[in-house]
């Protein structure tokens, strides 16, 4: 039997975007969706000490609530993208950005460690759907280098929230506390539910949804995409780089260089605008220049960034110098993950939600994994965070030789 058709628009125009392009309403709403990751991982930053001295317990206890939450938008990301390829994008959107909210509550309200942690992880659980159909909805208007800057701008609009976030968590620390913070995050994903109620309309039709098949097929559809693999593990390790600087950087920055709770998100926005500088700069190069090559002019920089911190490391250099090669290896990825994701979704693009699924699923698999692992050497040492983003970098960059020659 033939499915009603959706009651929501399905063609581009209604959505704000054209055949070469998407427009900047859809365009920034998506954005939106896509910063609940930084911000709910950035905001509490530079409450991070106080947290730990006031629920007793330490510094790897902190980060396991960015481990829950980044755990949370690996899973949630594998749930709903597939999901959205069976049941359409919009639906599925607004619950998910709804469910955010009342996560951000819990861990707001948490009394223990244990719940803050569980509140995260609903947080991210939820969160992800705005990600993961985020892109899918991308993948389902444009392709070739319109989705590369597509993607591109997306990231690039969504990084002014890295920016922002642990300047504004460290001016808002002494008023409000780290639980404020919490409140703060939750008060944010709420203001972007009328966003996606008014602004995202229905990109994934019926016959398309038939077409696409059930979820296990969707998924085994993706996974045998040889093609688009090698992106996604580029666009995975890049983001270990940066979940490996953002875990590290609260104690890096003032415990190792010295630098007070504002001082820290001063160093922190100037970094951010690194990678929303060299995002946008691609966005704008990216008709002369291929996508592919992009990448790997990238990775290739920041292997030479990480390279030459873990060398200041291990000669035990004055700390005053750590911050410069960090801010290259974080402002290499504003280039980078753009036009990696969009050359992975250019292979998938039938079953968008899977392939995703699939790319967020691996990108947050290997976050949670190295995020707790950069607190190993303690929150006095630069060598652990310093050994992981060099060999992330080593990785990518054989992949972009190998996997990306064609």
């Amino acid at each position: 039997m033939t499915p009603e058709p959706d009651p929501a628009p399905t063609e581009p125009a209604h959505t704000g975007a054209h055949p070469d392009r998407v427009g900047w309403p859809l365009l920034l709403v998506l954005a939106s969706l896509a910063t609940v990751s930084p911000i709910a991982t950035d905001l509490y930053l530079p409450g991070f000490p106080d947290l730990a001295r006031d629920l007793h317990t330490s510094a790897s206890g902190v980060q396991l609530t960015l481990t829950a939450f980044l755990v949370g938008m690996g899973v949630g990301q594998m749930v709903m993208g597939p999901l959205s390829d069976s049941y359409g994008r919009r639906q599925p959107l607004v619950w998910s950005t709804v469910g955010c909210v009342v996560g951000g509550v819990i861990a707001a309200m948490a009394p223990t460690l244990a719940i803050l942690i569980i509140g995260r992880l609903i947080q991210g659980l939820a969160g992800a759907g705005g990600v993961v159909i985020g892109r899918a909805v991308l993948a389902d208007l444009v392709t070739g280098r319109a989705a590369a800057k597509a993607f591109t701008l997306m990231l690039t609009v969504g990084g002014v929230a890295p920016v922002l976030s642990p300047f504004v968590g460290s001016l808002l620390l002494a008023p409000l506390g780290w639980r404020g913070l919490l409140w703060v995050l939750a008060l944010l994903t709420l203001l972007m539910v009328p966003g996606v109620v008014l602004v995202v309309r229905e990109t994934h039709p019926p016959e398309r949804r038939s077409q696409a098949g059930t979820y296990g097929r969707t998924l085994r559809e993706v996974v045998a995409t040889r093609a688009y693999w090698p992106p996604v593990a580029v666009f995975a390790l890049c983001f270990g780089v940066l979940m490996t600087y953002i875990a590290a950087s609260p104690f890096v920055y003032q415990n190792v260089v010295g630098l007070s709770p504002v001082g820290y998100g001063v160093a922190f926005a100037i970094n951010a605008s690194g990678m929303i500088s060299s995002g946008w700069f691609a966005s704008r190069v990216v008709d002369r220049i291929q996508p592919r090559q992009i990448v790997r002019i990238g990775v290739l920089v920041q292997l030479i960034a990480n390279a030459t911190l873990l060398a200041l490391t291990l000669i035990h250099a004055p700390a005053w110098l750590i911050p410069v090669p960090i801010f290259f290896a974080v402002m290499c990825n504003g280039a980078i993950m753009g036009n990696a994701a969009s050359l992975a979704m250019s292979q998938v693009r039938q079953v968008a939600g899977a392939g995703s699924a699939l790319l967020g699923g691996a990108q947050f698999a290997v976050g949670s994994v190295l995020s707790p692992l950069a607190g190993v050497g303690g929150d006095a040492s630069v060598l652990a965070p310093a050994l992981i983003m060099a060999g992330c970098s080593v990785t990518a960059f054989v992949v972009t030789r190998l996997g990306l020659r064609h």
